[in-house]
């Protein structure tokens, strides 16, 4: 059978290959580069493999109803389509995020929540890009993504498999991995169905299969690898206590410099699964084994 594997920038995930681990910032940097940037470095001293960003179009994304409601912001009271455009980064700042993120040696990318911002993205060549949970029914934007060539990260969230199986279609099984997920910020234990992982791996068995958590804690995550997951994504913030909707689903730098190794010593206990007896065993087997010479 085919090994998953997908390669994303110097690296490949899927089988036999490290968790890929995956630091979500999102819009937790509440339209601050420096507050990004912090989140990048804590990223690093975590041992993370990538940081990922979300990007959209505020006139594309937010429904036309909801532009003039009013909302508190960390900027004080506005309408929800200013305070979307407060949050999302320019051609500069992710200039300098791209260049961040380089000079840092580690890779970057984001999920476009519209054609436009993909459009914007393919200026700087991230690694690959996520499907948002959100977007897996958008077939436009999927094609759009697809026809750029570069490795797509589907996630699953709030979606039924004959959704997931459509989306698949949209984008082929080349160059795919998908991610598990369920979309509540933060979700409850009895619904994050991890157990979904190995469907998957049955279903999609030449893709990759990993997961994004929302879960408050760490063991959830920890169970996606030992399931099988070939990467993980969690987010990642300086405080959880800051202002934001995704931040109490978030992890702050020193959860996620345990998650990191905590996963590397998972991924050296699953061993290969072949049965065997190791040399540490023999002192055991002479002092325990009273009767291994005595034929039967």
């Amino acid at each position: 059978m085919k090994h998953a594997k997908v390669k994303v920038g110097n690296r490949n995930i899927g089988t036999d290959e490290p968790v890929y681990i995956i630091a979500e910032i999102g819009i937790n940097h509440n339209g601050s580069i420096a507050l990004a940037e912090k989140m990048i470095d804590g990223a690093v001293f975590a041992g993370c493999d990538a940081v990922k960003f979300q990007k959209r179009t505020p006139e594309l994304c937010v429904p036309k109803d909801q532009m003039n409601i009013e909302r508190e912001t960390p900027w004080g009271r506005m309408s929800y389509i200013n305070y979307r455009r407060k949050v999302e980064f320019d051609f500069d700042q992710y200039s300098e995020i791209n260049e961040y993120c380089h000079q840092k040696g580690i890779d970057w990318f984001a999920s476009p929540w519209d054609e436009e911002a993909l459009e914007f993205l393919e200026q700087f060549n991230p690694v690959l890009y996520k499907v948002a949970s959100a977007s897996l029914t958008d077939f436009p934007l999927l094609k759009k993504m697809h026809a750029t060539g570069k490795p797509i990260m589907l996630s699953t969230g709030m979606s039924s498999m004959e959704e997931i199986e459509n989306a698949v279609k949209v984008l082929g099984r080349d160059n795919l991995l998908i991610a598990q997920s369920t979309s509540t910020y933060p979700c409850a234990l009895n619904e994050l169905n991890l157990k979904v992982i190995q469907t998957f791996k049955q279903k999609f068995p030449e893709v990759p299969i990993g997961y994004s958590g929302h879960e408050t804690g760490l063991a959830p995550t920890l169970a996606a690898v030992a399931l099988g997951a070939t990467f993980i994504e969690r987010h990642i913030t300086l405080d959880r206590a800051m202002w934001g909707t995704d931040q109490a689903a978030s992890v702050e730098i020193g959860g996620m410099f345990r998650l990191v190794k905590d996963i590397r010593d998972i991924e050296k206990a699953l061993g290969d699964g072949i049965k065997k007896v190791y040399e540490s065993e023999q002192k055991s087997i002479q002092k325990l084994r009273r009767f291994q010479n005595i034929s039967q």
